[in-house]
């Protein structure tokens, strides 16, 4: 991109749309709801029912921590089966999405906070194509994954964020995918199969998280530290969350917000997903 010429010929690639297309922050939990049949899955799959058919997906995966910012851009993004012992029918899976390297390079003009490397080794990690392969079985619709900067705080994820914006006229369905409470150490083996099971902090911060975002309060889960001894037990690495960070810089003043698979797992992980708009 050496031009204005060559520069407008890309970010004409996705025109805009005529409505805005919303936000979703996905609790993904377990790669096993990237095969089973659950409540869950069955909420992806509507959801994607109720929502307009994107143009492209772009995704940030818990799974892609990296030092600075990359982007996806292959045309065939791989399918990434990164988790240990489980079920090989699991690691049988494959999506193959195609990748969009156009978008990818609007996206990285978007992001003037950051300097983003275009990538062409990563894929699709199961923080997306367990969702997405429910939402989008047949694999037509093009999907990428951002990375997350992990030398920088949350306020510049947030604000990070908000430089992706414009890609919601142009009917990219940006989703943060990991968990609002995930703390895989305390997990409750015992109770995986027992319904909405939460300790009572982790379903205290939940109710928290889901109080701040419907007040359109953010800065308190930017500063999440300052909440207290429940959100450190809940967040005890912040991969998972920072997700959720993305997507709440997304939103826009008028948006409604709305939540869905708010359920609490094995004591210590709570699979509660967001829309925006």
């Amino acid at each position: 991109m050496n031009s204005l010429p060559e520069f407008r010929k890309f970010t004409d690639g996705l025109e805009e749309q005529g409505t805005l297309m919303p936000v979703l922050f996905v609790g993904h939990g377990s790669p096993m709801n990237g095969i089973q049949d659950n409540e869950f899955s069955r909420r992806w799959k509507t959801m994607a029912k109720e929502i307009p058919t994107p143009s492209a997906v772009l995704v940030v995966s818990a799974h892609w921590f990296t030092r600075g910012t990359k982007i996806t851009a292959m045309n065939f993004p791989k399918t990434i089966h990164d988790f240990g012992g489980f079920p090989q029918a699991l690691f049988d899976v494959q999506y193959p999405a195609p990748g969009n390297p156009v978008l990818a390079k609007e996206t990285v003009s978007l992001l003037h906070s950051a300097q983003v490397e275009l990538d062409h080794d990563w894929g699709l990690d199961h923080g997306t194509w367990t969702i997405v392969r429910h939402m989008y079985p047949d694999a037509k619709i093009p999907v990428l994954q951002l990375s997350i900067d992990y030398t920088k705080g949350p306020q510049y994820h947030f604000d990070l964020a908000k430089e992706l914006y414009a890609l919601r006229r142009k009917g990219v369905l940006i989703i943060g995918s990991g968990n609002m409470v995930h703390n895989l150490r305390m997990v409750a083996w015992d109770k995986m199969d027992v319904p909405n099971y939460g300790y009572e902090w982790a379903n205290s911060l939940n109710d928290t998280f889901k109080n701040l975002i419907s007040a359109g309060d953010f800065q308190p889960m930017i500063n999440y530290t300052t909440l207290g001894k429940e959100a450190l037990l809940a967040i005890p690495t912040p991969e998972h969350y920072l997700p959720l960070l993305y997507s709440l810089g997304l939103k826009g003043s008028k948006d409604p917000v709305s939540f869905f698979n708010d359920r609490a797992v094995a004591g210590s992980l709570t699979m509660t997903s967001v829309k925006i708009g």
